[in-house]
């Protein structure tokens, strides 16, 4: 009899505004992952080094690259909740480095990253979730996980068998939302700006909950939306996708 193939052993990059704003995305991810036949372990990690790059500091951003490939290095995949921090991790790693050696260990470790939703559906070849949401939502495209990973048709998949849920497109769903890590610090009257108009085509879409695969637009989207006194409650689509969405929305624990 021929022995089963081995679980896929996936490195969990659980991202810095995950843990610090909502670990309930972590364990949503978990939970889609071990659901999916992985054996899911979360190693000793930091930040993936975005906002050093994204000044930068390629000094700083190259030390930290070090240590996450280092960290990570005994698993057969590693899979964030984040296009934003899976692009750094798997686009841009490798131009950290010169040195022959830790470019290829780069190279290497880049190949194995991916977006947690692009993961289930792309590489573990998953159709469907048993998960049930009542309510329409709207989803917005968070750039990097688009633009530098592809990640636009994935998400919406598996959301078409959540059993309650209706998606109905946000106009301009492709649009930046304003955040773009230390852009909206360097530049917040054009961030607020930007997001004033991506908050106006929430409204529009007439979806009472908003979904997206990345923190930092989610946090971003969620203060505009509460700061205009809107009742669109704002969620990961990681919670939706495993049955985790009965909690408080993003910014609602601080009304």
């Amino acid at each position: 009899m021929n022995s089963p193939p081995p679980r896929p052993r996936v490195g969990l990059f659980v991202t810095c505004l995950v843990d610090l704003f909502r670990p309930t995305v972590g364990f949503a991810a978990v939970k889609l992952l071990e659901d999916a036949g992985c054996v899911v372990d979360v190693p000793s990690q930091t930040c993936c080094g975005q906002p050093a790059y994204n000044a930068g500091d390629r000094r700083n951003a190259a030390a930290i690259a070090a240590q996450v490939i280092e960290s990570f290095a005994g698993y057969d995949y590693v899979v964030a909740p984040s296009g934003s921090c899976a692009g750094q991790l798997r686009v841009h790693y490798p131009l950290l480095f010169d040195e022959p050696a830790m470019k290829a260990k780069a190279e290497a470790f880049s190949a194995k990253v991916f977006e947690l939703t692009s993961f289930l559906g792309d590489v573990l070849g998953v159709r469907r979730v048993e998960a049930a949401f009542d309510g329409a939502v709207t989803y917005h495209d968070a750039c990097s996980g688009l633009r530098e990973l592809g990640v636009r048709g994935q998400p919406r998949a598996l959301l078409g068998t959540v059993a309650g849920l209706t998606l109905t497109e946000l106009k301009d769903s492709d649009v930046c939302c304003g955040f773009g890590g230390t852009f909206a610090v360097k530049y917040p009257d054009i961030s607020d700006r930007i997001v004033e108009k991506k908050a106006a085509s929430v409204t529009a879409s007439g979806a009472p909950t908003l979904l997206a695969g990345d923190m930092g637009c989610l946090l971003n989207m969620a203060g505009k939306l509460r700061r205009e006194g809107s009742t669109v409650r704002v969620r990961h689509v990681a919670e939706v996708l495993a049955g985790m969405a009965d909690g408080p929305a993003i910014g609602e624990a601080e009304r």
